[in-house]
């Protein structure tokens, strides 16, 4: 049998007397036998003949193991390297843990609850308020509403009049026995109603002690570019005239009233309530109307007295 070797090549169309290339023919050897190609893991090497390999190719065996041993210590490393310890696991949690926390606050968060977080920035009041229940939604609504309640809806405007004056009338108004209703641009507050009933109370206090009497008005139209008179003994005989009674102030959402019995009095007592007041409309609370005299004047309930309903009161 004959063996063409890669490398030659012979034409088979060729005729017997034409020109071709010589062949190399070799014997086949008797021990010799062509095996298939085997690819072993991690070598690139081929044995050919399973007789030779034990004696002819030992080098080739003892790199094949080396390649072998170098690669299953690099995908061992590769795995003891992989940073899947108890503590990185920990730290793995911890984080996501976070992200996930951080993720609910971004998209979870009231959006008032975020836009009184960015406004106590500004305002030392507000961050008074909130305190410690900024990140705590449920709490920062209370402590808001707790401000409101005392103080007024208005963080930032000091000056809280109004510009335009108030109404002044009178319905069947008797001195000794009729109510001063006052009503206002909205609910008023604590801060509000404690106000109020200051000025009512110390009017009140004045007209007490006689100060609204004008049988002695020694110095009302008197020139002060001379040193004036005071007759204090005329002043000592003078009939007395003062308040006799008052009630509290209360108020029924933007409605208050109060009960007077001017007693004695003089009428110019009403004068000074109105100076009074409208300084306070002004400059501190806002009043769109004072009616003297009336029973009742827009939904005042008699008999209402619950603060739940929006009923406060001044003690005087």
């Amino acid at each position: 049998m004959k063996v063409a070797m890669k490398g030659d090549f012979c034409n088979p169309n060729a005729s017997k007397s034409g020109t071709h290339l010589p062949l190399l023919v070799l014997p086949r050897p008797q021990n010799l036998s062509i095996v298939p190609e085997k690819h072993f893991p991690f070598s690139s090497y081929l044995i050919i003949n399973n007789n030779y390999n034990k004696k002819e190719f030992p080098t080739l065996r003892i790199r094949a193991a080396a390649e072998e041993c170098n690669s299953t210590t690099n995908v061992t490393s590769h795995v003891k390297g992989s940073g899947t310890t108890a503590r990185g696991r920990r730290l793995l949690k911890i984080r996501e843990e976070k992200r996930k926390r951080e993720f609910d606050r971004l998209h979870n968060y009231p959006a008032w609850a975020k836009v009184l977080e960015n406004a106590c920035k500004d305002d030392e009041e507000l961050r008074a308020v909130l305190g410690d229940s900024i990140g705590d939604p449920e709490l920062m609504r209370k402590r808001v509403e707790e401000r409101v309640r005392k103080k007024g809806r208005d963080f930032y405007k000091q000056k809280k009049g109004s510009v335009l004056s108030f109404k002044v009338s009178f319905r069947d108004f008797n001195p000794l026995d009729s109510y001063i209703w006052f009503e206002l641009y909205g609910s008023p507050s604590d801060r509000e109603v404690n106000l109020i009933g200051s000025v009512i109370q110390s009017w009140y206090v004045m007209g007490r002690l006689g100060a609204f009497n004008s049988s002695n008005l020694q110095l009302a139209n008197s020139s002060m570019e001379y040193d004036p008179l005071y007759d204090a003994d005329k002043g000592f005989k003078v009939m007395p005239s003062s308040f006799h009674d008052i009630s509290e102030v209360e108020f029924q959402d933007n409605w208050g009233r109060v009960w007077v019995d001017l007693g004695t009095a003089d009428f110019f007592s009403i004068d000074v309530l109105l100076n009074c007041m409208t300084v306070l409309s002004a400059d501190y609370l806002g009043i769109q109307q004072i009616v003297f005299g009336g029973r009742r004047m827009g939904d005042w309930e008699e008999g209402m007295t619950n603060p739940d309903y929006g009923y406060k009161y001044f003690k005087i």
